[in-house]
């Protein structure tokens, strides 16, 4: 064998032998307990999965999920917070109370096949182009190996795991926090699939959600185009002055329209129209002004269109409460663990999606990243995971579920979910989580210095959540 390689395949089974000997007892048995119950939450994984169901409808998913739980000895709680996918699993008595979060629901129209090549595994149908299969289905299992050392007297406390539905659309935990929810939470756990992996100790964008519609009088369009006042129009001139005032904004700053309803055919002037509308910024600071000016312009194009128009909230987001306490505990559990390690034939199977998406065939990305400083602009997405965190101290984690440079929220996640690369990624964030949850429980100091972190952070803040009266949307 050639000198280098040997060298090479000896400091790897050094380094894989120190990270052994480095895993203390108490953390070695949660690994276990997570392995012990692989096969089973790759079973549930895997059924989410199939079952690619959207916001608010994760009915056999969230069962699933739920029946699991209670199958491994939690008291559960359904449909808390007048949603029927939303529950709760409940271990154990007393301080301190460590929630872990679980997100199941699916992206319309992204239905693919565990292959690396596009082909939907129904046309048309939803799939988990961000790999919430994985993500409630590894929060459980994390929960239940510290559930197993609570009943075995190693810890004490109370471990929860909650389900939360409909994060890719409505934000399903703004209304379970009005619910109070995590009102008796010390720290809550939470991670989400990525192309690497590390403690995130970054931010989100603060986002608002909302719907304009038009009314005019249709006419025929060629007959008597006169006696019709068009809603297409407004529509059109409301786009049009959002994509002038994007000349005008920071950079910081992201408008999403997406057209719902134009008109049915040619030949008639619309009296209907309708255009779904986000403004993010880094910070719900920043972006409310966007928000306000956007939506005062919705009122200008109606009047040059000589139509009604009518604004309705979605829903609005906080960008995420940084906690770099916890995240550096986080880090340090990856660290234990070590890399993530792929066969030929995952690594073939990340370069193909990468050769299929336009992106450098590099395979997959296992390298656990250092601890990062919190950038003041992070970029990237939007999670009601951020309003979880300016309620109680959130500790979060990305584990490698896709090939580097995976464009997110498209067929190419969807399939990396469904087979061997989604799963092991599951299987470590689960073993991450169960890992920190159980240093919280370990050490009240800890729980305290996490606690003093976020109190410091959120300032004099009263939090109140950006949703419409009434209850959750469920069926829209």
């Amino acid at each position: 064998m050639n000198t280098k390689i040997t060298l090479l395949l000896l400091f790897l089974l050094i380094g894989l032998v120190a990270f052994g000997q480095k895993i203390p007892k108490d953390k070695k048995q949660l690994i276990a307990s997570v392995e012990s119950h692989k096969e089973e939450l790759i079973s549930i994984s895997d059924q989410i999965w199939a079952n690619a169901e959207i916001a608010f409808q994760e009915t056999e998913s969230s069962k699933l999920l739920a029946d699991y739980a209670e199958a491994n000895g939690f008291i559960v709680e359904r449909g808390v917070a007048d949603i029927p996918t939303a529950f709760i699993a409940t271990y154990g008595e007393g301080k301190p109370v460590i929630s872990v979060l679980g997100e199941f629901d699916a992206l319309p129209g992204i239905s693919q096949k565990a292959q690396p090549t596009k082909e939907p595994l129904e046309a048309g149908a939803a799939g988990h182009g961000c790999g919430h299969n994985l993500f409630g289905t590894a929060s459980l299992g994390a929960a239940i190996a510290v559930k197993e050392m609570i009943e075995a007297g190693k810890i004490k406390g109370t471990v929860k795991f909650i389900g939360t539905p409909a994060e890719e659309k409505f934000f399903g935990k703004l209304w379970m926090l009005e619910a109070g929810v995590w009102d008796d939470v010390d720290v809550n756990v939470s991670w989400h699939p990525s192309a690497d992996t590390k403690a995130d100790v970054q931010s989100s964008l603060a986002m608002v959600d909302f719907i304009v519609e038009f009314k005019g009088q249709a006419a025929h369009a060629a007959a008597d185009p006169w006696n019709g006042r068009s809603a297409s129009d407004a529509l059109e001139l409301y786009t049009t002055g959002i994509n002038y005032y994007r000349e005008h904004i920071k950079p910081t700053v992201r408008i999403h329209y997406h057209i719902q309803d134009g008109g049915q055919v040619v030949n008639v002037v619309p009296d209907y129209s309708k255009l779904w509308v986000r403004v993010r910024n880094t910070d719900t600071k920043g972006m409310l002004p966007v928000f306000e000016q956007v939506k005062k312009m919705a009122e200008g194009a109606a009047i040059m269109a000589n139509v009604d128009y009518k604004y309705s909230l979605v829903s609005g987001i906080r960008e995420t409460l940084v906690n770099r306490t916890g995240g550096a505990v986080m880090q340090e559990n990856l660290e234990l663990l070590g890399p993530l390690e792929y066969t030929e034939e995952e690594i073939a199977f990340g370069k193909k999606i990468q050769e299929m998406t336009d992106k450098p065939q590099v395979g997959m990305d296992s390298k656990i990243y250092p601890f990062e400083e919190t950038r003041e602009n992070p970029g990237g997405g939007s999670t009601d995971v951020g309003d979880v965190s300016w309620n109680v101290p959130n500790i979060n984690l990305g584990v490698t579920v896709a090939p580097k440079d995976t464009p997110w929220h498209s067929w190419a996640v969807v399939a990396c979910g469904g087979m061997s690369i989604g799963h092991k990624g599951m299987v470590m964030a689960s073993k991450a989580m169960s890992m920190t949850m159980y240093d919280l429980f370990e050490d009240a100091k800890l729980v305290e210095e996490v606690k003093t972190e976020f109190k410091e952070r959120k300032g004099d803040d009263v939090y109140k959540a950006m949703i419409p009266d009434g209850p959750p949307p469920i069926g829209n």
